[in-house]
């Protein structure tokens, strides 16, 4: 069920607060962090750990080829051109979306594990349609998703893995919370470890597949190539920087959005985190579009907390 509003949403100062604080929240866990990383240290005089212990270890919940097990709060906003009051008109329309996500790693026979995913996103935008003429923030329950991928480690550096994101249209597509289709992703991703330049960096490119195969009839047919070059370097005192964390990078093979002048969207997008704790981690994201031809977003920001176990 859906709500209106005229007024921005405010779930997100919860998150923001939440990130806000999350450095007192850990500052309790640093004393048995740093414990655990001063006995680390003392085992490493006798015995050098292999580079696949040490490179997972620095894993904070956002590596595709190194699944853990993790609870993830997502606090999304977006800016983008959509349709106007008028015909042929257009108008700025924001979209924020607060997610909750829960991973779970699965280790299977030999080297392969099992990772599934499932996302529980709640929106907020201000569209004008038929069913919100007036371009009131609506909110509630966007668009589910579930995933499932297979993952197996080569060695030290190598690591692959593919699988599909199902996308269930449980959000109103009529005020514009969902995309009124079903959707499938397959994805292949394949990840190298750069231990060269840091524990825990790493190079990995994932290419999915966007492909809406059912529902609404007058909804937009989707059909989008996927790419998300991500590029992982590990910093000193627990500090990452990510390049292209998202697979933005897209190519529309679909029906044209508003706006839409040619097929490639290729944004600037990078990630900035730091891990608190040994299982907590704060990050946020900004993404602006270099070549906009098919107008995904004009401007996009994120922010994740992640608590793995």
């Amino acid at each position: 069920m859906a709500a209106y509003g005229s007024r921005r949403p405010k779930f997100a100062s919860v998150l923001r607060s939440v990130l806000a604080s999350a450095p007192l929240v850990a500052l309790p866990l640093y004393p048995a962090a740093a414990g655990q990383d001063a006995a680390a240290t003392s085992s490493a005089a006798s015995a050098t750990p292999p580079a696949a212990s040490k490179d997972q270890a620095e894993n904070t919940g956002d590596d595709f080829a190194r699944p853990v097990n993790v609870i993830q709060l997502y606090d999304q906003y977006v800016t983008a051109p959509r349709s106007g009051g008028q015909p042929g008109t257009i108008r700025e329309v924001t979209t924020e979306t607060l997610k909750l996500r829960a991973d779970q790693r699965i280790d299977l026979p030999g080297p392969w594990k099992l990772a599934l995913r499932e996302d529980l996103p709640f929106e907020a935008k201000n569209p004008i349609n038929a069913a919100n003429p007036s371009g009131d923030y609506v909110y509630g329950v966007g668009d589910v998703h579930a995933q499932a991928a297979l993952i197996r480690e080569i060695d030290a550096r190598w690591t692959i893995g593919f699988g599909s994101r199902l996308v269930a249209p449980t959000g109103d597509a009529s005020l514009g919370l969902g995309s009124g289709k079903w959707r499938i992703m397959p994805v292949i991703g394949v990840r190298y470890a750069l231990p060269e330049i840091s524990d825990g960096s790493y190079f990995e490119p994932q290419l999915w597949y966007d492909q809406s195969f059912a529902g609404g009839l007058s909804k937009q047919n989707i059909s989008n190539l996927r790419f998300a070059p991500v590029w992982r370097i590990a910093l000193p005192d627990r500090w990452f920087v990510t390049f292209y964390p998202s697979p933005d990078i897209r190519v529309n093979y679909g029906d044209p959005i508003t706006g839409q002048t040619g097929r490639l969207f290729l944004p600037l997008d990078f990630q900035l985190g730091r891990s608190l704790a040994n299982n907590l981690t704060v990050s946020i994201e900004v993404a602006v579009p270099i070549i906009r031809d098919y107008p995904v977003y004009d401007f996009k920001t994120a922010a994740r907390l992640n608590l793995t176990f």
